[in-house]
């Protein structure tokens, strides 16, 4: 079956297929690129996909002479990462100039499936003259699309920098150099934790999109922005006492970005406050504050964070570049009396420095990346808002080597 979906996908980006002429304005050009990384952990990691999408190194885990056995390291060499890319064009529609894009991998949806061909974006877009709308999967908003970080690494600078795909719709009003940008999503990849696990239904059975908000300004090659993002979700219908509960969780977040272009330097920084924000693959989540004795119904609390990255870079043949990126687990708003649903919700704080060199030549590229990443793990303290308390400093170095092939 496997087989059979890749073989239909090349069919399906094939440009023959679709071929354009003078006669007809539609038309699919296929894109992307071929990557092979060789990676090199000095130690266990807590990452996606057989290593490949590094978050932070692993806990330490203790034999019985004390031996921290994620003190060990690792090696791999992957091209699940390898991708194509299908631009659609076609004919004008309800007044509108329409465009479409479809993009996969063959990184799978887990470590099972790995090298299975996915689906990235899918979208449906109509432009008209000073605004926009998107229909399909695409980036969610807060990864800024003309911003993220260029690191080599798949992580693509998570979980500094907010990362989910989403299926959405997106309306974008567009002034002179200013950029409106309002969205509704709901989740498919990345998803909420809960009591059932990661899932979409807890998001689904809110019955309310996750929302969002954002402004950019763009003068000339530089871009400002600011963006606020609102998400509830309803993590069970039914308690362990046979009562049905229609507890949820709220989550406000905001970012501030800004990238500074004066060549052959650019600069790009970005914020983020965030509430229950692990299915953007950061830091938090959300936890019982309290439990009705009778009912079995649970209320919750949300597990904040905040996150700063920042990037330099230069050159284009040869683009030497150094990012870094910081991260702090806030805690919840109250006292905790139950179980925590998130990511890292036992780290204190996150750091992560990521020098780079990348040689292109053609359609080619050979990259090279050091990643240095520090995690303080540590207790969440309940009583005081599950706040990390006696944190000890865990560190992995990632050596990562990725040969390019675009077309």
């Amino acid at each position: 079956m496997k087989t059979i979906t890749v073989i239909f996908a090349v069919l399906i980006f094939s440009g023959p297929l679709f071929p354009q002429s003078e006669k007809s304005e539609f038309g699919i050009s296929l894109s992307g690129y071929v990557k092979t990384d060789i990676i090199y952990d000095t130690r266990q990691t807590t990452a996606l996909r057989e290593g490949h999408f590094l978050l932070y190194p692993s806990a330490p885990l203790y034999d019985v002479r004390g031996n921290d056995v994620n003190a060990e390291a690792n090696f791999n060499i992957l091209a699940i990462q390898t991708r194509l890319t299908g631009k659609i064009s076609g004919p004008d529609a309800f007044g509108a100039k329409t465009s479409g894009l479809i993009e996969g991998e063959f990184f799978g949806t887990s470590d099972a499936d790995a090298s299975g061909f996915r689906l990235r974006h899918a979208l449906i877009k109509f432009d008209w003259t000073g605004i926009s709308l998107l229909a399909g999967q695409y980036w969610h908003p807060m990864f800024i699309a003309e911003m993220f970080p260029g690191v080599v690494s798949f992580n693509t600078g998570a979980p500094f920098q907010p990362f989910s795909r989403n299926p959405q719709i997106r309306i974008t009003y567009t002034c002179e150099k200013l950029k409106l940008i309002t969205a509704a999503m709901t989740q498919r990849d990345f998803q909420s934790s809960g009591p059932g696990g990661l899932s979409t239904t807890y998001l689904r059975n809110a019955k309310m999109p996750n929302l969002h908000g954002q402004l950019q300004y763009a003068p000339g090659k530089d871009l400002f922005g600011i963006g606020i993002d609102y998400k509830i979700i309803r993590p069970a219908l039914l308690t362990a006492k046979n009562f049905q509960t229609d507890a949820t969780v709220d989550g406000f977040s905001a970012l501030a970005f800004c990238k500074l272009t004066a060549d052959p330097v650019t600069l790009k920084l970005e914020g983020t406050y965030g509430e229950n924000l692990s299915d953007q693959l950061m830091l938090g989540g959300y936890a019982v504050k309290s439990v009705d004795t009778t009912s079995g119904i649970a209320a919750y609390t949300a597990i904040r964070s905040y996150s700063v990255w920042g990037e330099v870079s230069t050159g284009r043949e040869i683009e030497l570049a150094l990012f870094g990126g910081y991260s702090k687990n806030l805690g919840a708003k109250e006292n905790i009396a139950g179980t925590y649903y998130g990511r890292g919700t036992d780290i204190d704080e996150l750091l992560r420095i990521a020098p780079r060199i990348q040689l292109s030549s053609g359609n080619a590229r050979i990259s090279g990346e050091i990643e240095y990443t520090r995690a303080g793990y540590g207790v969440p303290d309940s009583s005081d808002k599950g706040h990390v308390v006696s944190a000890k400093n865990i560190s992995n170095t990632r050596f990562l080597i990725a040969v390019f092939y675009f077309f």
